[in-house]
């Protein structure tokens, strides 16, 4: 029995839609990886280290504060082993701050890419964050298999979960990120705040704690922290069943979809002011 000529007339609109979609999908693929090429020519140069310090450079930071640390540290930190735990804690707080600074006026500073026909302020935000996630990503296995080969530490329990909480991570950085880009370009005094808010939020990441070793009241208020939630899952997957962490997937999503909501309507309206000045 032959198809009736309408639904053949929908089922080619779908493939032709399937089919579209694909061929954008792979336009705008190209045009992030150009982008975060030419984001890492921009600041790294062709010569000396170049590429390298994409990586290079969060593993410096992260290889001095495990240093230092290494120096003083006592307590709570000395029974998982100071080093892996300053790895954990510094890798992921160093995504965090890249992908906040990183976006504060990235429309303006790069309004000029606007002349190519594919590239939007989405693409080239897309760009800044996926280069801060892989470089860093990158630092920290640069550091973690050497030290894990030498005996310094044991290999990771579960590199998925830690994978998934890097992404994350990523991920609400992205969403972050989108809102700091939105509000710099709408209301520039922003820009002034966001540094020391930065820091006087050090003490509620968990970089420098896990939330096992605070008193039941401070546990209970950590954890309205969503990157209290990430760097517990971060080292739930490198430590594995030996510590006790706390972490909700669920409130950790709900918070990376609420802040990209936030972020593409800011970026949406900011984008009309930056191409007006």
């Amino acid at each position: 029995m032959n198809p009736h000529p309408k639904e053949m007339h929908r089922q080619a609109r779908v493939i032709e839609r399937q089919r579209g979609l694909r061929e954008a999908s792979a336009v705008q693929l190209r045009v992030v990886s150009a982008l975060m090429i030419r984001e890492a020519l921009t600041r790294y140069g062709h010569e000396n280290l170049g590429f390298f310090w994409i990586m290079g450079e969060p593993l410096v930071l992260t290889v001095a504060v495990m240093f230092m640390v290494s120096m003083t540290g006592t307590g709570h930190s000395q029974q998982l082993g100071i080093i892996p735990f300053v790895l954990t804690g510094y890798s992921m707080l160093t995504l965090w701050r890249h992908c906040v600074f990183r976006s504060i006026h990235a429309m303006r500073h790069n309004v000029g890419l606007l002349f190519h026909r594919n590239v939007r302020y989405l693409d080239i935000l897309i760009s800044r964050i996926a280069l801060e996630s892989l470089g860093g990503l990158a630092a920290f296995f640069v550091a973690y298999v050497p030290l894990s080969l030498l005996g310094v530490f044991e290999p990771m329990d579960d590199p998925l979960l830690l994978l998934g909480a890097w992404f994350l991570m990523t991920w609400y950085g992205f969403g972050f990120g989108l809102i700091l880009a939105g509000i710099t370009e709408i209301w520039e005094a922003t820009e002034r705040f966001v540094s020391p808010m930065m820091y006087i939020s050090i003490p509620i990441t968990g970089a420098f704690f896990m939330v096992n070793w605070l008193p039941d009241t401070a546990q209970k208020l950590v954890q309205w922290s969503v990157l209290v939630h990430l760097f517990e899952m971060f080292r739930a997957g490198f430590f594995g069943p030996k510590v006790t962490t706390y972490w909700d997937l669920g409130f950790i999503l709900a918070h990376c979809l609420t802040v990209t909501a936030i972020g593409l309507p800011l970026v949406r309206k900011a984008q009309q002011r930056v191409s007006m000045g």
